[in-house]
């Protein structure tokens, strides 16, 4: 019931296919001292060899309705200018995240479009704040359902108390609040979200800041996450992974300019094909700046392609950890550790996971 395919067994499995069975299921569970692992499409797990001795929850209610409409204000812009038709969606937490991302193009709906391919339900994309190709899930969330298990009730939240950050929020590694739904408010246009990534720009031949029309966006992410493996897709042996095994650091300026002196210390001023040796670079608000965890890995010697018995890296991917085949927990979170100590004794960076590990540590 993973992506990596790993993982014990449960000790008993409820498939909740309405918010009453989830709330149910896991407020008696609760009121008994048995333990909960709630799950989705399995996606982003790292499951002990031992299984789970308790109750696995997986989330199966489905649901897509309009929830308002917010008509078009007039602008500065003169007469006749207006600002975009927005509209908010409610979903249920089991709804397939792609499924709802290719409704909303097909319905000229502007927001998500760029997280497309990711795989996944949709109430579980608040909790890593899930983002790619420059958009993130926290740019148009406008609230959450939850039931609270410490309150013993179903709560609404709004935006701003989800804790967004950088592939984090409220709900990561904290299981007080049970997803049970979302509200995105998105933007009525045939035409994408201003391009944010260069990447992404490069493959539709088009500046940032332009709105190419969203079937083209969506079809370009779909292209470049299928590049790298990105897709879950039986017959690609690089997506039996748990998609980004490593988070990009994201380090204070004194940090990231100790991490330049040693990129610098360990290279001749340039690396291969006149690159030069720095590491790359994204300001934060704050002044803190984002660096890339597949530079870090590549440099520290460990490459695409690479096996290690049973795991290795993606040879789409650096950041993939896969299993190439009856793999274990315990083999996979072994190469892991050697990445992360490889990448840590060559610059002094110490790399998290991103997926969500369950009865085991790294």
């Amino acid at each position: 019931m993973t992506t990596l395919r790993i993982g014990g067994p449960a000790r008993r499995l409820v498939d909740a296919t309405s918010d009453a069975e989830v709330v149910d299921t896991i407020a008696a569970a609760d009121a008994a001292g048995e333990p909960v692992l709630v799950i989705g499409g399995g996606s982003n797990l790292v499951v002990s060899d031992a299984g789970f001795e308790g109750t696995v929850v997986r989330v199966a209610t489905r649901g897509i309705r309009t929830r308002g409409i917010i008509a078009g204000a007039a602008s500065r812009g003169g007469a006749g200018s207006t600002a975009p038709e927005r509209v908010r969606l409610e979903v249920a937490a089991g709804e397939p995240w792609d499924g709802l991302v290719a409704r909303t193009v097909t319905d000229r709906l502007a927001g998500i479009e760029c997280l497309s391919g990711i795989p996944g339900l949709a109430g579980a994309t608040p909790i890593q704040n899930v983002g790619a190709y420059g958009q993130q899930i926290a740019d148009t969330i406008v609230s959450v359902r939850a039931y609270d298990r410490r309150e013993r009730r179903v709560v609404e939240l709004p935006a701003e108390r989800c804790g967004f950050a950088y592939r984090a929020s409220a709900f990561r590694r904290c299981d007080r609040h049970v997803l049970l739904g979302v509200t995105l408010e998105l933007e009525r246009s045939p035409f994408a979200c201003p391009l944010r990534y260069a990447e992404l720009a490069r493959a539709l031949e088009a500046r940032p800041g332009a709105r190419p029309p969203l079937e083209l966006v969506r079809e370009a992410v779909l292209s470049l996450r299928r590049g790298k493996g990105m897709v879950v897709d039986p017959d690609d042996p690089d997506s039996v992974s748990a998609g980004s095994f490593f988070i990009n650091p994201v380090l204070g300026a004194t940090a990231f300019e100790a991490l330049r002196r040693r990129a610098r210390d360990r290279s001749s001023g340039t690396t291969q094909a006149g690159e030069r040796a720095g590491p790359p670079a994204w300001p934060e608000a704050d002044g803190a700046v984002k660096t890339s965890a597949a530079w870090l890995i590549e440099r520290a010697g460990f490459h695409r392609g690479l096996t290690d018995g049973r795991v290795g890296i993606s040879g789409k991917h650096t950041l993939a950890l896969v299993n190439r085949g009856g793999a274990t927990a315990a083999e996979l979170l072994a190469l892991a550790r050697r990445i992360r100590a490889g990448v840590r004794e060559a610059f002094g960076v110490t790399l998290r996971p991103e997926p969500t590990l369950v009865g085991v540590e790294l």
